[in-house]
């Protein structure tokens, strides 16, 4: 009886909760509660589409409008033309994975070997990799920029291809704590199974590992992908061609010529793909909410 009771203990007791005044006072928190905060994170996405289906005059008009008085998609369309959004997106898609494939290759195997192969040192590596996380990113802007100009040893001018991107974004101390931290949870004893029946550890991380992370993969490629879309002083600084730009050093250059209301559906345009990204990847982050909660 008392294990029932701690299994369904919560904030509030369930004999107040019973109570007619305490229930209608709950609820009454919680939906404010729901409304503030789908608010505060909708809110904002709701006036970036209307606003591509507002007129220029109504866009700057104060107060705001709630509703658009005579919407339209050709903002859109113009949008799309006047911005050149079709080469912008593409470009941004390609530098974005590309990092995601570096990020795989080279995260994953480096939180296999801190976790699985436990190396000489490891985990005073992996310390240093995760005390770069408290340097604030721009005070690294300027030696990133000073690297990617000449590469020490190879002396590699980078500026202008997408290895500018590419390489900074392996880098990434925060994802192969992640990887490495998931890879903890994986017993052992599947490993010595595999290694008795003569898997190697490229056949176990392939076989064992990877099948079991891709909740925790899905994760990691939506930090990838959202990272470099949405970066704009690196890509600014590394990408200085006009061919060469993503979607928001893009927006950026053409913002002065255009009306508000074009720019603005110009960002929603901007805006699908990572949302579709996160569609895609949505069941494998819900799945690994649940991981490790059931008991075989």
């Amino acid at each position: 009886m008392a294990s029932n009771e701690t299994a369904t203990r919560t904030l509030i007791a369930t004999a107040r909760l019973n109570r007619p005044a305490a229930r209608r006072i709950y609820w009454a928190i919680v939906i404010v509660v729901v409304i503030v905060f789908s608010l505060a994170f909708l809110g904002p996405l709701y006036w970036m589409v209307t606003g591509g289906l507002k007129s220029a005059h109504e866009i700057a008009q104060i107060p705001p409008t709630l509703f658009p008085k005579h919407p339209g998609l050709e903002n859109y369309s113009d949008a799309w033309a006047q911005l050149s959004l079709g080469r912008l997106i593409l470009n941004t898609l390609y530098y974005a994975l590309g990092a995601l494939a570096f990020q795989l290759v080279l995260d994953i195997g480096a939180a296999f070997a801190f976790s699985k192969l436990r190396p000489l040192f490891g985990n005073i590596v992996l310390g240093m990799m995760l005390a770069t996380l408290m340097i604030p990113s721009t005070v690294l802007i300027i030696p990133q920029y000073v690297t990617v100009i000449d590469l020490p040893i190879f002396h590699w001018h980078m500026l202008d291809s997408p290895w500018a991107i590419w390489l900074p974004a392996v880098t990434n101390a925060f994802n192969i704590f992640l990887l490495k931290r998931f890879f903890d949870s994986i017993p052992s004893d599947l490993l010595a199974a595999a290694a008795i029946d003569g898997a190697g550890p490229l056949r176990q991380l392939w076989s064992i590992i990877l099948p079991m992370s891709r909740p925790i993969i899905g994760v990691i490629s939506i930090f990838s992908v959202t990272a470099v879309w949405k970066d704009f002083l690196w890509p600014l600084l590394v990408e200085p061609s006009p061919e060469n730009r993503t979607v928001n050093v893009g927006l950026y250059a053409f913002s002065q010529g255009i009306t508000q209301n074009v720019l603005v559906a110009g960002a929603v345009i901007a805006a699908l793909p990572t949302i579709a990204f996160f569609l895609v990847f949505q069941r494998n982050i819900m799945s690994g909410l649940t991981t490790g909660s059931l008991k075989g």
